[in-house]
């Protein structure tokens, strides 16, 4: 943290505001039609609210409270309060995928706090890219910045059990497929799963990323595990426009923060918290905008010597409710401290490790001691072979352990259509033993990389009570969802990628503790396939798509714009 303060005249909104000027008179006269008095921001800090809220996105329904309590504490600290709403990304709604726009709310986020007065931001997200987004807009624009996450929502209920997003949606799916759950009871799980504001309970995306942004030292303190609905979330909204403030006249900016150490120390909280395999791709293009070459490999080594000792949904008992009362991320944190960088920055001006101190865990059923590890090590495996030459993915703990070395033919589908018209059909050639293939459900190929990549098993299969089999595609997945699922796989079929070679009958052949994925097809026979691959006609001629398409980095990369990556300065807007 810089010792240097700010004086008023440093401040980026003294441009605006505070020199004698004529356009600083239409700056100050137009403050004034808003009813607010010279005294309310001249010579303050400018905080400028990012919120996503909208009617559309239940993640963020507490938002428009939940800002007005940042404005309180960002009048309490001195400053100047200016919410400024942005796109909002609602998983539930937004289509194809809200992974399409991740990288539009970013550029949102960093032209606001560039083209306005800003002179620091609070970032208010959870909804699963809401997050990165965010995050990545203020990292390249590098203002200083605090991360207000919007919380889980409460435990779901149906008939005395406890419901979790999407884990329970998938799992009473297959139930309902086989013809063991009614259509009745299928709508009271319908109307019992979300029953409060707030993003999911399970340790899907939106807590990954959440408590990846903590982990990196980008929230208060304890401030990702907060229920959405819980009065200490309102608490921590004020404190967080406090601290703001205070950010601001020392200095302390994204960039401060942000190292290999801090996203070392995110990656391995994301493994002990069994999160998502989404943080990949959204943990390598938040690094990038930091000037931090993240690789898939990092992932990986860490992985080998990182306990999972979060018991959450989808890989253990718990819900993120349950979780926060257990001690929340500081008491996992602690739990795995010796793993940590403990002196690196975070937004609050103590390391980590000070953040950490007197942290403890109140249930050890749910954030389970070392020596009760759900997996000691290696919950998530970075593969490579000839299918995947840039990577791939696979969370082992959530998948029959049957699986984690397996050899089976493909069972191919062309696309996401193509999978939903036959995955059903009583004559498919499949059995438990087969490898089903998605193509066309990565970057380019969806496009936007959808959740997809949990493929539905077989109806047939369901009936003899088969539940998981090895799926490949080049798809993401819900970090909600489980399954013998590889994804992320690099390079996409859509721009010619191995995955675009896969016939039906294809042997492949996946081995976990080797890293391995490897078509059993020659080299020769490769080449003829390849000789023959046309590359499909684009999904966009006009608008965000086609620059979409025009920019896109593949998911080894992080998915971010090839234009938006690294530290490059942008200037200031000449005030005219």
């Amino acid at each position: 943290m810089t010792t240097h303060r700010k004086r008023p005249e440093d401040l980026r909104s003294h441009r605006w505001y505070g020199v004698s000027d004529l356009r600083s008179f239409g700056h100050r006269s137009r403050s004034a039609q808003l009813g607010y008095s010279r005294s309310d921001y001249l010579g303050k800090p400018v905080i400028a609210i990012i919120n996503t809220w909208s009617d559309i996105n239940p993640c963020h329904g507490h938002f428009r409270q939940r800002a007005e309590e940042v404005k309180r504490g960002i009048w309490e600290a001195g400053g100047f309060p200016v919410e400024m709403p942005a796109i909002t990304l609602s998983e539930p709604f937004q289509k194809p995928t809200t992974m399409l726009y991740r990288n539009l709310l970013a550029m949102e986020t960093e032209e606001l706090l560039r083209s306005y007065p800003a002179d620091g931001a609070v970032l208010m997200g959870g909804c699963d890219k809401t997050t990165p987004a965010l995050l990545m807009g203020a990292i390249s624009m590098n203002l200083p910045a605090v991360f207000m996450p919007a919380g889980p929502m409460l435990r779901g209920d149906w008939r005395g059990r406890q419901l979790g997003s999407g884990s329970d949606v998938w799992k009473y799916w297959a139930e309902k497929r086989a013809g063991k759950l009614t259509d009745e009871a299928w709508e009271e799980i319908e109307n019992g799963i979300a029953r409060s504001q707030g993003h999911c309970m399970t340790m899907g995306t939106a807590s990954t990323m959440t408590s990846a942004a903590e982990a990196l030292g980008m929230t208060l303190p304890g401030a990702a595990s907060i229920p959405a609905a819980d009065s200490r979330h309102a608490r921590m909204a004020s404190a967080t426009g406090r601290r703001a403030v205070d950010m601001v006249w020392e200095d302390l900016k994204p960039r401060d923060i942000l190292t290999a150490a801090s996203f070392d120390n995110a990656i391995t909280t994301v493994l002990a918290l069994g999160g998502s395999t989404n943080a990949l791709v959204h943990l390598i293009a938040v690094a990038r905008r930091a000037g931090v070459p993240l690789t898939l490999e990092r992932f990986d080594f860490l992985s080998r010597r990182t306990p999972l000792v979060a018991n959450v949904r989808p890989a253990g008992k718990f819900l993120m409710e349950d979780f926060y009362y257990a001690g929340g991320l500081r008491a996992l944190m602690a739990t795995v401290s010796d793993l940590l960088a403990l002196d690196v920055k975070t937004v609050e001006g103590r390391t980590l490790g000070e953040a950490l101190a007197g942290a403890e865990v109140f249930n050890a059923d749910v954030i389970v001691p070392r020596e009760r590890a759900l997996v000691s090590s290696g919950s998530l495996a970075v593969l490579r072979g000839n299918l995947a030459p840039d990577g791939g993915v696979i969370k082992p703990a959530a998948a029959e352990a049957r699986l984690l070395r397996h050899r089976g033919p493909a069972v191919v589908f062309e696309n996401y259509n193509d999978m939903a018209a036959r995955i059903d059909d009583p004559a498919l050639r499949v059995t438990a033993e087969s490898v089903i293939v998605l193509k066309h459900a990565g970057p380019q190929g969806a496009p936007g990389m959808p959740e997809w990549g949990q493929l539905p098993i077989p109806k047939k299969l369901l009936e003899q009570g088969v539940r998981d089999m090895l799926r490949i595609s080049d798809a993401r997945m819900s970090g909600t969802a489980y399954g013998a699922c590889v994804l992320h796989v690099a390079p996409e079929s859509w721009v010619g990628g191995p995955l675009a070679l896969v016939h039906d009958g294809d042997v492949i052949s996946l081995d976990v503790d080797a890293r391995s994925l490897q078509l059993d097809v020659d080299d020769a026979e490769l080449a003829r396939r390849r000789a023959a691959w046309r590359r499909p006609a684009p999904h966009f001629t006009r608008g965000f798509g086609a620059l979409y398409q025009e920019h896109i980095t593949q998911a080894d990369q992080g998915c971010d714009f090839d234009f938006l990556e690294g530290t490059a300065e942008t200037p200031d807007p000449e005030i005219h």
